[in-house]
């Protein structure tokens, strides 16, 4: 439709496995780091409906880009809803994450609900793809080291 963007991703990891790694604060940073030089050091994650996230990314250079959200649904190990704000130049958007594990891996199906087609195109123009791709590699190379 106009309004989101689907990704998905199947992982050689079992869904509780790639549920952890969604969502605890020491497994977050190892991953979700977008393209190379990038490092995320703060990630704050309070895992219950209401509850609050908050990951700062930093470049080598120092610049900073900062996202916060407050979840929405968190059903272990299979569902997770939140919404992300990247700022007040952006709008919120609303992201579901649903797992669905079959003889030992994971398929992600991360949709991304935006407030209207311009928006999704304006932040679709970003190259954020290529840097949710990059960290979804990571994720897949990490919980083979930590499953």
């Amino acid at each position: 439709n106009d309004v989101d963007v689907v990704a998905t991703r199947v992982f050689d990891a079992p869904r509780h496995v790639i549920f952890d790694a969604w969502t605890k604060p020491e497994h977050v940073p190892h991953w979700m780091t977008g393209p190379e030089g990038w490092t995320m050091p703060v990630c704050e994650i309070d895992l219950r409906v209401g509850g609050q996230w908050h990951f700062v990314w930093r470049r080598a250079n120092g610049t900073e880009m900062s996202m916060v959200g407050t979840y929405l649904e968190v059903v272990p190990p299979e569902r997770l809803v939140a919404t992300e704000s990247w700022g007040a130049d952006w709008p919120e958007t609303i992201n579901t994450v649903v797992l669905t594990e079959s003889e030992g891996r994971t398929l992600m199906t991360m949709t991304i609900t935006y407030p209207s087609k311009a928006d999704r195109e304006r932040a679709l123009a970003t190259g954020g793809v290529s840097g949710m791709e990059l960290s979804y590699a990571r994720l897949d190379a990490y919980t083979r080291t930590v499953g």
